[in-house]
């Protein structure tokens, strides 16, 4: 729920009671929750397993055909790339979250520094006005004018050209002021609105990401044993067809860059990250998405980077695939869903999927969208 009507209003009551309001409010919207990545899924354009795919045979019935279980394959490719999808999604209102609470927090900071300046610009202006008061309400030049001493009447005709400048400016101050905070409650209320639409699209995207995970491993657990390991098996071999293919275009020849200090201290960390498991939001220290990974990775070696793997591909300086090094980030389809860091001699470490662990791939066993270089 956003502010209410009254919050753009500058009075002083009330703005304290918006400050106070809205950093409590910020502790509930943001709580630390996870943030999370894409997995590494495979593109395909089935979006069905075949009939009996998910079936558990009896122990004299033999496996089905690999075209059947290729299907199941797919069907799994396309759960967990909508995953994907939607765990981009769930990161970047994480993320922008995270910086609209922080700038909530500055705004009630700001409309209550703001209110004490208003309060002490208010008496300030009250004891003016009450020294006018006691001087029969005239101004500090009448009051000159009609002294019978021309002295005190030079002396203090400059004094009273800087009080009535002081007098004009502090009004001035004291409209400004409520302008501001104004202005800052405003600012505050568009705010706590952005904050709240980014809980619900988080919502959304978690409640997309679950369901697809679960039908993912519903349709896994209605294999037999033997079915799931021609299907790792299948997996596999997709993903060697694909690397070799990638491998026999040559472009090994043409990577020769070698990793700076810093590409060199974000692989040191991937590679230490080796064998733990994904898990989605997860960015350390036990666990990682696959943009956890590469983000955690770079921070580790001084270069903060997006958290998203969408915001990688987006604001990363993108480098062609034969100049890439070794701490380079590769980005994977065409909706930059996944994300692997380049070790080199052709090869990754991702955080592949749920179910997976953190592992070393080849570079060219998905579809690579492009190139990044975080310390450009």
């Amino acid at each position: 729920m956003g502010p209410d009507k009254h919050t753009a209003r500058p009075g002083g009551r009330r703005i304290l009671m918006v400050a106070v309001t809205v950093v409590c409010a910020v502790t509930v919207l943001a709580a630390p929750g996870t943030a999370f990545a894409a997995p590494s899924p495979t593109p395909s354009s089935s979006t069905s397993a075949a009939p009996g795919a998910s079936a558990s045979p009896s122990p004299s019935v033999t496996l089905p055909a690999d075209k059947d279980l290729e299907a199941v394959r797919e069907k799994l490719d396309d759960l967990y790339h909508d995953a994907a999808v939607a765990t981009d999604a769930y990161n970047a209102a994480q993320e922008a979250s995270q910086q609209q609470s922080a700038q909530i927090v500055e705004l009630a900071k700001k409309i209550v520094e703001g209110q004490q300046k208003l309060d002490g610009l208010k008496a300030r202006a009250g004891r003016a006005a009450a020294a006018q008061y006691r001087t029969g309400g005239l101004p500090d030049t009448a009051q000159l004018l009609l002294s019978d001493n021309p002295s005190q009447f030079l002396d203090g005709a400059g004094l009273a050209l800087q009080g009535g400048r002081a007098y004009k400016d502090l009004i001035g101050q004291l409209t400004r002021t409520q302008q501001d905070l104004k202005q800052y409650a405003a600012d505050a209320a568009d705010q706590w609105n952005k904050l709240e639409a980014g809980r619900k699209a988080k919502a959304a995207a978690k409640k997309k990401i679950t369901e697809r995970i679960a039908a993912a491993e519903k349709l896994e657990s209605q294999l037999e044993k033997k079915q799931k390991e021609r299907l790792a098996e299948l997996e596999r071999e997709a993903a060697y067809k694909a690397q070799t293919a990638w491998l026999d275009t040559g472009i090994l020849d043409e990577i020769h860059s070698k990793a700076s200090a810093a590409g060199q201290k974000a692989v040191a960390f991937a590679t230490a990250q080796l064998g733990k498991p994904y898990v989605w939001g997860a960015e350390g220290p036990d666990s990682y998405d696959c943009s956890g990974l590469t983000s955690q990775a770079w921070a580790s070696a001084g270069r903060p980077i997006p958290r998203t793997s969408e915001e990688q591909w987006k604001q990363l300086k993108h480098i062609d695939v034969k100049d890439m090094r070794p701490g380079d980030l590769i980005i994977y389809f065409d909706d930059a869903s996944h994300v692997a860091m380049y070790i080199g001699d052709g090869a990754i470490i991702q955080a592949p999927r749920p179910g997976r662990t953190v592992s070393i791939g080849g570079a060219g066993s998905m579809p690579i969208l492009g190139v990044v270089r975080p310390d450009a």
